[in-house]
């Protein structure tokens, strides 16, 4: 059991801290949640402009196993936790002798790795789509036809569709695994797809377990574009069936803090687990705004040992993703700060919430930050959300 550790509190003339392994985004927003409720904060990370290392009380800017890094690290955190899931585990494991780190290193080595990810939900037993494991040519032969048409994926370093090829016959898998470097690599069988979901559940290192609502996501190149929880849009039967099963999953590995588990809704009704993220997830930003707890103050809590309570949405919500496309003209060149995005138009919009990441460059598919849209009827956000992505020059949806 995590030790409790009080907002506010001062150990040994010092503000408790707690440490993040990352300085994206998704430690930007850690950060902020937990310096709201009185803790101070430590970020490691190389990048010395990271945008969680900006505005965190300590910035160690090493490499992620650098052993005086994490000494650092470690010196000055009274717990940690990770914003991406390609730390190393190993480092985890090391920080995890000294402190409390959640989640940990066995739970981040699972998600590290497809098929040992797949392997774990099916001991969990939560249904997988049709796959093989692919490390040698003889794996290679073996394949059976009924696994085509399918997606190659790399079992490791694989996000936002990098590391994944599409293949329809015995020689394109050939090839696509050559291209990918003869590595380790999982072949998924393609389904007919009807949607795409997610589930965030945050569990406490005693067990105690809550979740967010089931959220209906929209990927565009491979990279999340719009996430709905709205009123009607998921059947609750269905969300009670995926609740379960990302509660499972979690349970599964004894986890601890906030999980993200996507899934594959199929035209015939039933559904497959897709993967697990062991950190917040993009598909959770909408609760910054639309709930009564955000994922990350769900972080926070599960780090320091507070008590969870279930959150409540109480509006209506459309998170769309921001991308530096948007920074970019149709020739190519970046925007002057002029000519950057028209926030002033879109922020007319009621119910809209600007959430930018303070990253200093933009750079077509990059994450620059998100835009929220709540309401108190699905009709009114979805209204607005279409009209932002209209001035914006989003594709609607």
């Amino acid at each position: 059991m995590n030790p409790l550790l009080l907002p506010g509190a001062v150990i040994d003339g010092q503000q408790v801290t707690l440490g993040v392994m990352g300085g994206g985004q998704l430690g930007r927003m850690f950060v902020h949640a937990a310096q709201a409720m009185g803790y101070a904060t430590a970020v490691l990370d190389p990048d010395p402009a990271s945008p969680a290392g900006l505005v965190s009380h300590h910035h160690i800017a090493t490499a992620y196993e650098d052993p005086q890094g994490l000494a650092q690290l470690a010196a000055c955190s009274a717990a940690i936790t990770t914003e991406f899931e390609n730390v190393p585990a190993p480092a985890l494991a090391t920080l995890a002798a000294t402190r409390p780190v959640a989640p940990g290193a066995a739970a981040v080595a699972i998600a590290q790795d497809r098929a040992q990810e797949k392997a774990h939900f099916d001991r969990c037993g939560v249904p997988c789509a049709p796959y093989a494991v692919i490390e040698t040519a003889d794996h290679l032969e073996s394949i059976t036809d009924e696994l085509l048409p399918g997606i190659l994926k790399t079992t490791r370093m694989g996000y936002d569709g990098k590391g994944q090829v599409r293949i329809a016959t015995r020689q394109a898998l050939k090839d696509a695994w050559a291209a990918l470097g003869q590595v380790s690599c999982v072949l998924e069988k393609m389904l007919p797809l009807a949607s795409e979901c997610s589930v965030i559940v945050a569990r406490s290192a005693d067990g105690e377990m809550v979740n967010f609502p089931v959220q209906h996501n929209l990927h565009r190149d491979g990279i999340l574009a719009v996430t709905q929880v709205v009123e009607g849009l998921v059947d609750p039967a269905l969300a009670a069936q995926l609740v379960a099963a990302a509660r499972a999953i979690a349970q599964g590995v004894a986890y601890v803090g906030v999980l993200c588990v996507e899934f594959f809704v199929l035209q015939d009704g039933r559904w497959v687990v897709n993967e697990m993220a062991p950190r917040p997830h993009n598909s959770g930003h909408y609760t910054m705004d639309a709930c009564d707890q955000s994922q990350f103050d769900l972080q926070v809590r599960t780090l320091a040992g507070l008590p969870l309570v279930a959150p409540r949405q109480h509006s209506q919500a459309i998170m769309l993703n921001l991308l530096g496309d948007l920074w970019f003209r149709a020739n190519g060149k970046a925007c002057s700060k002029e000519g950057s995005p028209p926030w002033n138009e879109v922020l007319a919009l009621p119910g809209a919430h600007l959430h930018l990441y303070g990253k200093l460059a933009a750079r077509p598919g990059r994450k620059m930050g998100h835009l929220n849209l709540i309401a108190a009827t699905a009709a009114e956000v979805r209204t607005n959300a279409l009209r932002a992505a209209a001035i914006l020059g989003i594709e609607a949806f």
